[in-house]
């Protein structure tokens, strides 16, 4: 079986909903994460890393919108809002600094008048932990995620 991620709240290929979108770079969106569901874990998995990540950012280097580890190895969902802190993330998970300047969800906010894709993704990885905290950016989740990544799962989304 693989690998699989999929949300009650996102469609693959669809359009991110107004409740994620950011409420700041003039938009109003809920700033709402999404809720997230994972299924045929690969073997050996020890933990779970969620990242979004907006690669049509105009930076050079794309955006990342959130980051979440440290997840143990028997979750299989996020409910909505988890990392807005409307509803729990399960204990020993930190939530890294988004490119917004802040830990937690940080919603959808594309340039007006660009059409932007969102990948939201889960990490299988052969570790329970990884050195991250409140203060780590995407790069640095994903530059120790890297080492020890067992497979991913990602569903993409766009929004303008």
């Amino acid at each position: 079986m693989t690998f699989t991620l999929t949300s009650n709240d996102l469609t693959p290929g669809g359009k991110l909903p107004e409740r994620h979108v950011f409420n700041g770079m003039g938009y109003n969106g809920e700033n709402l994460s999404p809720h997230l569901a994972w299924d045929h874990v690969p073997a050996g998995t020890k933990s779970f890393v969620i990242t979004v990540f907006d690669p049509d950012a105009p930076t050079g280097s794309g955006w990342w919108h959130w980051t979440v580890a440290n997840l143990p190895a028997g979750t299989r969902s996020l409910p909505q809002g988890a990392g807005s802190g409307k509803a729990s993330l399960p204990a020993g998970a930190v939530q890294g600094r988004t490119d917004f300047g802040s830990a937690g969800y940080g919603g959808a906010a594309p340039p007006q008048g660009e059409s932007h894709r969102y990948q939201f993704t889960v990490h299988a990885l052969d570790v329970e932990s990884i050195a991250v905290d409140e203060n780590a950016s995407g790069a640095i989740v994903g530059f120790n995620l890297h080492f020890h990544s067992l497979g991913k799962a990602t569903l993409e989304v766009s929004y303008s």
